[in-house]
């Protein structure tokens, strides 16, 4: 961080409330419209600012002045430039920040996290010789070309091909589709690898950027736990706790989600890494229904892993979410077999881990023989900054 600057009040700033001072000085990367005393009234979206308190500069961010969350900080210092240089500069510290946890045998990660890395509302996932793009709102989307650019310049001395947006945003290409940018026009599909175990990747319909990196280490948790093992992954999405519960030695796995194309994805992974679909089952069905009819037959799992989609999108649906994780979980709870392990994921910042555990309880699991002993996050690709726990959005809770 930079020295702080103390001069004549700068036409180019915003004014926060002190609380809001008090909390970028922190680190917290947001600052919300309704704490924003004056300045916001004449700015664009994509503009740059610094954030004032009386005389002092105490970080420059990229405002939004017709979102709630009306600014986010790239800096401390007074003297920061949002340019390709800087960029450039932030990008680089990001790959660099990895290359001790991510191990060369992991070809699919997160190079850039958004506040993570200093660099809100952009994030960015390779998938072997292929970039993936996200930006978060149109504040930061005004600045594509110059992120393009930054990101070209680190990514191809590392052998990237191919820089393509998966947008959000109208204007830039179809809602959810890839976009090329800069290189190669990517390919639909790609193969990768998670700890040296091969997956495919659906590039142009796949959820999110592609995958779910973040949950890579927990996946390799699961498959180390599966041995000798019946798994029942819930939500299982492009079967990568499948795949890993395979590897790992699990008497079967059965697989459920509602997306029969996903399932097709999961099983090009398993071929590509040369495991046998028999024995273990692709379910294409609602995995509330798929529950009660298995414990009405009587099913029991060894192994049940639940990582269901994001059930509290914002502040207003946590407590609907919360009744619905509790009913998931005694769900899940009711086909567990005696001895067994339960893993169960939440992915919204909206849901403290202090909640989620109380999803958990004896109560709603309708048993009281499970403990926790293991509760873990997103892997190292995925940095939090320690004064933002809106970044902590991940947990994943095994009971055994």
């Amino acid at each position: 961080m930079g020295a702080s600057s103390r001069a004549t009040r700068p036409v180019d700033a915003i004014e926060a409330t002190a609380a809001a001072v008090a909390q970028v000085r922190r680190g917290h990367p947001w600052i919300y419209r309704d704490r924003i005393v004056r300045g916001l009234e004449r700015c664009e979206a994509g503009d740059v600012r610094k954030i004032i308190s009386g005389d002092e500069v105490v970080g420059v961010a990229v405002v939004d002045p017709g979102s709630p969350l009306a600014a986010r900080v790239w800096s401390h210092d007074a003297r920061f430039r949002l340019d390709v240089a800087s960029m450039k500069a932030r990008f680089e510290a990001a790959i660099a920040r990895r290359e001790a946890f991510v191990e060369a045998t992991t070809t699919a990660l997160r190079w850039v996290h958004g506040e993570g890395d200093r660099a809100p509302g952009v994030v960015v996932d390779r998938y072997g010789d292929v970039l993936v793009l996200r930006l978060d709102g149109p504040a930061i989307a005004a600045h594509l070309e110059e992120i393009v650019e930054a990101l070209a310049a680190v990514a191809r001395p590392r052998g990237v091909r191919s820089i393509a947006l998966r947008s959000t945003l109208r204007g830039h290409a179809e809602q959810g589709k890839l976009e090329p940018l800069f290189g190669e026009p990517p390919p639909d599909e790609v193969v990768v690898a998670e700890h040296g175990v091969p997956f495919v990747v659906d590039l142009a319909h796949g959820q999110k950027t592609g995958a779910f990196l973040d949950q890579r280490d927990n996946r390799r948790r699961v498959g180390a736990l599966a041995k000798g093992r019946r798994v029942l992954n819930l939500f299982s999405y492009a079967g990568g706790f499948s795949l890993h519960a395979a590897l790992g030695g699990a008497a079967s796995v059965t697989s459920v989600d509602v997306a029969a194309k996903a399932h097709a994805t999961a099983q090009r992974s398993f071929r590509a890494a040369g495991v046998a679909l028999e024995p273990h089952a692709f379910v294409a069905a609602d995995v509330f229904r798929f529950l009660e009819q298995a414990r009405a037959r009587g099913d029991r799992w060894d192994v049940v892993v639940s990582d269901p989609p994001n059930m509290a999108p914002n502040d207003q649906a946590r407590g609907r979410a919360l009744s619905a994780y509790r009913k998931l979980h005694g769900a899940c709870a009711a086909v567990l077999a005696d001895g067994g392990v339960f893993c169960a994921a939440s992915c919204s910042s909206h849901v403290s881990l202090e909640d989620f555990l109380g999803t958990l309880d004896d109560v709603a699991l309708g048993r009281s023989d499970l403990r926790v002993v293991e509760i873990a996050g997103a892997g190292p690709d995925h940095p939090v900054l320690p004064a933002f726990p809106e970044g902590r959005y991940l947990e994943f809770v095994t009971l055994a």
